[in-house]
């Protein structure tokens, strides 16, 4: 089942998605090396880091609920689906209260970072149902996808011999 929000042929949600996985994880990074040394910039880096996933969280949601309301009712990859989402709209919500518990001083105690680590760790469950939907129930992969499929901006999209 290939992906209904799509640019130049490839699935929109698994190609904004990685910005607020990437951003979010470097964060709680950002934070533990805080942590360790008490960096002023080491905790600005995490919060400005935070405030971008937040945004590239926001802006790759909608394609992801587009994706999901074309999956047929009753299947496990619409469960599925519903998981990984609403997983990561509590992520998306545990790393904003982080991002708001913190002074504008960047000086974050570890009450107000704990938020972003469990939003972390929550985020690798959700991360593994997205890699469910797309690689063990192929939610967003091409129907004509092979080891020697055509570019996917050839028109039409289907591989040689099929």
């Amino acid at each position: 089942m290939h992906a209904k929000a799509r640019f130049l042929g490839h699935s929109v949600h698994q190609m904004l998605v990685v910005f607020p996985l990437g951003l979010l994880a470097t964060a709680v990074v950002f934070d533990l090396i805080y942590l360790a040394g008490r960096s002023q910039v080491m905790a600005a880096v995490s919060y400005w880091m935070i405030a971008a996933g937040l945004v590239g969280g926001v802006l790759a949601a909608p394609f992801g609920t587009i994706d999901w309301l074309s999956i047929p009712a009753g299947t496990r990859a619409k469960r599925i689906g519903a998981m990984h989402g609403a997983g990561n709209a509590v992520v998306l919500l545990l790393f904003a209260l982080s991002f708001l518990l913190r002074d504008q001083d960047y000086a974050p105690v570890p009450s107000q970072m704990v938020w972003a680590f469990a939003g972390a760790a929550l985020a690798l469950v959700t991360a593994w149902l997205g890699g469910e939907l797309v690689d063990r129930l192929a939610v967003g992969v091409d129907e004509d996808a092979d080891l020697n499929a055509p570019s996917s901006l050839r028109k039409p999209h289907t591989a040689p011999g099929k």
